[in-house]
């Protein structure tokens, strides 16, 4: 099933979030200082890319630059993804066939919201990151 959902989500909005956070990841590269940013940017294309069947976890490792560049994220950019995917997915769920895309938009919100600090892992083994 997650398959066949993946294959929609591809078609339909997936193809295009990668492509923007995938933009979005080479633009922020460009610096020095943008570089953690970017490698997030690229994780959350992937993820954006492929939801079903994966989630997000935190890393208990990510220590304190993590949770500054959380912060400097969170300012600049996390709010504003964090409002599309929520109006995207409410958006999606007013519809009995858009409902688990619209449930894949709110599984994106925690890692636009606070990407540094968190893996993407798949849904058979959610703690064995830990």
């Amino acid at each position: 099933m997650k398959t066949i959902l993946n294959v929609i989500w591809l078609v339909l909005s997936g193809f295009w979030l990668f492509l923007g956070y995938m933009f979005a990841g080479l633009l922020l590269c460009i610096t020095i200082i943008g570089i953690p940013f970017g490698l997030a940017a690229f994780r959350i294309g992937v993820y954006a890319l492929w939801p079903f069947g994966y989630t997000t976890i935190e890393r208990r490792d990510a220590g304190a630059p993590s949770c500054v560049g959380n912060v400097l994220w969170l300012v600049l950019a996390g709010w504003w993804l964090t409002l599309t995917h929520i109006v995207t997915g409410i958006a999606l769920c007013v519809t009995i066939i858009g409902i688990p895309f619209g449930i894949a938009n709110f599984k994106l919100i925690p890692v636009s919201l606070l990407p540094l600090g968190r893996e993407i892992v798949s849904t058979d083994e959610p703690f064995a990151a830990r």
